[in-house]
Order: structure tokens, then sequence, then C-alpha cells
């Protein structure tokens, strides 16, 4: 039984160990290297797939410099205003969500940028405790090898913005017919109205609520002031 036992520990171990050298290094990597899918991508065209569905895939990765910094700054004061200060997690709004969910019993909210980043580039979508542990875990990862800039653009290019739309340039030519870089402050205000839910919501012929959201983005965005990365 003894030996048993220290088998398995010794099998967990190793997969511990493997785990930590295999999330750190492609951490590394990803610094520099576009990612070309995620998870959630390949998910979601399984799910269409199930159902019988054509898969209906838009995505283009596209360098920083050409986004347009409206964009860039609508997702940060849509989603994380505190991103620029934090180091990946915002201890008040988890505070808050945390009171949240033990009235309303549900996991929801509280997710910084780099969080959101964690868990479309690197898990699954659904929700638990222990998939918020990893993303915990890996946000840390980012936040110590990526600078702001790299999380931002790396979050740009791999956030879906549409059904079956990921990314900044497939929502730009999607939505608007245009390329990423020349969004306009409500063009970038509305792509990020429609972040809590884009497969529901819609940056054009918007609902009520939408539009509404799509004002409020605007406003902070002239509150905001100028994004300065080191």
């Amino acid at each position: 039984m003894k030996r048993i036992l220290q088998k398995i520990k010794k099998i967990i171990f190793k997969f511990i160990v493997v785990f930590f050298v295999i999330s750190i290094f492609s951490t590394i990597v990803f610094r520099w290297v576009p990612i070309p899918f995620t998870p959630l991508m390949i998910l979601r065209n399984i799910e269409q797939w199930s159902v019988g569905k054509s898969a209906t895939f838009e995505h283009k990765w596209v360098s920083m410099d050409k986004i347009s910094p409206n964009l860039v700054k609508a997702v940060i004061v849509s989603e994380d205003q505190k991103f620029m200060e934090h180091f990946g997690f915002d201890m008040e709004a988890m505070e808050k969500a945390y009171e949240g969910n033990k009235k309303g019993k549900k996991i929801k909210g509280g997710s910084t940028i780099t969080q959101q980043t964690a868990k479309n580039v690197f898990l699954w979508p659904q929700r638990s405790y222990v998939r918020k542990a990893f993303e915990v875990y890996f946000s840390f990862l980012i936040e110590v090898f990526w600078s702001k800039e790299r999380i931002l653009e790396v979050y740009l290019n791999s956030i879906e913005m549409g059904n079956g739309v990921y990314g900044a340039e497939a929502a730009s030519q999607h939505w608007f017919r245009k390329p990423a870089v020349k969004l306009s402050t409500y063009e970038a205000a509305s792509i990020a109205a429609i972040l809590p839910n884009p497969r529901k919501y819609k940056a054009t012929r918007s609902s009520r609520y939408v539009e509404g959201r799509k004002s409020w983005i605007v406003r902070q965005m002239g509150y905001f002031g100028p994004l300065k990365f080191e």
C-alpha cells in the first residue's frame, strides 16, 4: 500500500512540475508570438457543428499599431478602468462580485482585462471555482512576463466581439466594414458595449440597453485621458 501511495505521489509531483514548466514556457512564448486560436474559438465551432450548423469563424490577428486607440480606450473604460494601475486584479471589484455571488449564488463579475485574457488564451469558458483558481494563476504569469500593452494586444485579438467574430480587426470589418485602425470613438464604443454578451447584443442596430452603454462609454472615454504605455 505504501508503494502504491509513493507512486501516486511521484506521478502527482511530476504532473505538477510539468504543468508549471509548460504554463510558464507558453506564457513567455506568447509574449512575442501571435496567438492563432483560443480554446473558446474551438469550443464555439464544436457547438455549431454539433447542432448541424456550419461554423462561423472570423478572426485576423493584427499588431497593436493596427488597432485604433479609440478601441483600446473603449474596452478599458467599459471593462477595467483600473487596468493601468493594478497588477492583474481589482480587489474592490472582486469583493463586490463576491458579495453579490453570496446573495445570488452565482459566480460572476470582478474579472479584469488581465483575467479575461488569461481565461480566453489558456482556459475553458465555463464558470467554476477550479477554473477561477487557474485564471488567477495565469493572470499572475501574464502580469509578470507581459507588458500592459501586450496584454491589451492579445486581449483585443482574442475576445469574442460577435457571433463567431473574434478580435478587433474581424469585429471592425464585420460591424463597420473598415479596418480596426480607422474606428471612430462611437464605433469603438459600439463594439465595447456588446462585450458583456457579444452573441446576444449587436454593435449596429442595437437595442436600447446597448445604445445606453454606448453613450456611457463615450462619456467615460472623454474623462479618461490619454493612454501611456512604458
